[in-house]
């Protein structure tokens, strides 16, 4: 009685899951009532990066899982002052930063090595080494594309190993004894919450890696024989939601079964309920992702995106998207405020940009290690453009911002390409939704409806809904929609045209910068 008089002053009306999302710069632990797309407590914490060597970024793992640890503490402590605890969190799923890259010893769960990040671009000599292992010296970088979904690129995971193998005594010598496993973010926190008995991972993550059949949804024996990557040191593949294993950590939640993971972007997708081909939505954090729902069709593309699993529920068949990745969104500011000190945070870009009308004609591409979808070049470099003795930080501050909608734009037209339909309208998710002039701008760059939902979490929720499902707790259509706010285009179709022309200008004026460390391909 006690318990139910608690659920009612909080206002439950189901059950409560707990969500990890382990994301590029932060981690949080979120508990929803998942029902009413609500969160009842969560904690979060700020991640660092490393950087030993231009172009590279680490994470330390210990870092990262102890901060899963200490989020999950505090946000049971929040839970406990309004009257809920442990038991009342039925199952957890996890979400989390894919392509980064972790190494650990299988006997001991000790790191071999620091996790390589995402935005990493050391592999890039790594790459240029593996392509000439194509037939006919060819340097088609879209060659494994049809096993995989992927176009050759350093952003991905084989190469991340590959180069750990090659460039890591100790790591090759723990493959060599057959001691040593990898795993993406998900695959670590799995096995350290189950204390090494479980080594898995699901099929989103996995079709990040280049080491998955994008049809088959099991490890090529191709692509592993290419990268030379030992299939003894990969994780079991799952489905995105299932009974994965039982939390045995004594620290936090034992006895509580995992029973969700998904890649964060895709999180996101099912978290806005793009549940329909044809249905999109853009996450904009560090990086920012677009997801189009193709559902069991796996559409290849021919303008620059790749295809990835969106997600796998139980046994029923893998639902498909096209993805484009924007590599810096979010760490465009980030390296205004760090490494420019044009802000002294990230939440003044929206005051800031707001002290002048428009960006003066100036245009940032900041493509500080090569560009990602549509255009995949490594060589690209960051330029600011159009800068005259009238510009301010403000105007490159608002050029940064429209830098992320100009990206967005870039990917939402390859999608048309490829899908033959145009969106009526874009669903959105991630920190820097907040910015309400970031949401304008964008609406008038694409020149289509944002809609953003009034509830911000929804790539924890996707986590959620996918672990509810998995501990047969609920079903897919037991999830109401969000509240939302839309902003509708405010320009006209020519002068959105005429910003865009120049933004491909100034793209056109940052590629070629690096030749000397990146692979030349045939397209």
């Amino acid at each position: 009685m006690e318990n139910k008089k608690m659920s009612e002053s909080v206002n439950i009306s189901g059950p409560l899951i707990g969500s990890i999302d382990e994301g590029t710069s932060s981690t949080r632990f979120l508990v929803f009532d998942v029902l009413q797309r609500k969160v009842v407590a969560s904690h979060q914490l700020e991640i660092k990066q490393y950087y030993p060597q231009e172009g590279w970024v680490e994470q330390d793992p210990m870092e990262l899982l102890g901060a899963v640890l200490e989020c999950i503490k505090k946000t049971m402590e929040k839970m406990e002052s309004v009257g809920l605890n442990k038991s009342d969190i039925k199952a957890v799923g996890i979400t989390n930063q894919r392509e980064t890259t972790l190494v650990w010893d299988k006997k001991t769960g000790e790191p071999l090595y620091n996790a390589i990040v995402w935005l990493d671009m050391r592999t890039t000599t790594t790459m240029e080494i593996v392509l000439d292992k194509i037939p006919n010296k060819t340097r088609n970088k879209n060659y494994l594309k049809p096993l995989c979904g992927l176009p050759m690129s350093p952003y991905f995971s084989a190469l991340k190993i590959r180069w750990l193998i090659d460039n890591v005594p100790k790591i090759r010598q723990a493959v060599q004894s057959e001691n040593c496993a990898f795993g993406t973010v998900d695959t670590w926190l799995i096995w350290n919450l189950t204390q090494g008995k479980l080594h898995a991972t699901d099929v989103s993550n996995a079709s990040r890696t280049m080491l998955m059949n994008i049809e088959t949804l099991k490890w090529d024996p191709l692509l592993c024989q290419f990268f030379e990557v030992p299939q003894h040191m990969l994780p079991e593949i799952r489905s995105s939601s299932e009974t994965y294993g039982t939390i045995t950590n004594p620290e936090i939640l034992a006895g509580i079964q995992i029973t969700g993971c998904v890649g964060d972007q895709q999180g996101a997708l099912l978290g806005q309920l793009c549940l329909k081909p044809g249905q999109a939505k853009a996450t904009y954090g560090t990086g920012c992702f677009l997801l189009y729902n193709t559902g069991h069709v796996k559409v290849d593309s021919t303008h620059g995106l790749i295809t990835t699993v969106a997600y796998k529920i139980g046994k029923s068949a893998a639902i498909y998207a096209l993805e484009g990745s924007v590599a810096v969104a979010g760490a465009a500011l980030s390296w205004l405020r760090d490494n420019m000190q044009m802000l002294s945070h990230i939440t003044q870009s929206q005051t800031l940009a707001e002290q002048v009308r428009c960006s003066g004609g100036v245009y940032f591409v900041p493509a500080f290690s090569g560009l990602y979808a549509p255009y995949w070049q490594q060589d690209a470099r960051g330029v600011i453009c159009g800068i005259t003795e009238d510009t301010q930080q403000y105007h490159i501050i608002r050029a940064a911002l429209e830098a992320v909608c100009f990206q967005t734009r870039d990917i939402l037209e390859a999608m048309a390409k490829d899908s033959g339909t145009t969106m009526s309208s874009l669903q959105v998710d991630g920190g820097m939704t907040v910015n309400n002039l970031l949401m304008q701008t964008q609406a008038d760059i694409i020149g289509i409806t944002v809609v953003r939902p009034n509830m911000f979490e929804t790539t924890a929720l996707g986590a959620a809904i996918l672990a509810g499902i998995g501990a047969n707790l609920l079903e897919i259509t037991d999830i109401n929609a969000s509240q939302v706010t839309k902003f509708s285009p405010q320009i006209g179709e020519n002068e959105r045209d005429i910003r865009y022309t120049k933004w491909k200008m100034a793209v056109e004026r940052s590629l070629n910068w690096d030749n000397s460390s990146a692979p030349t391909f045939d397209s």
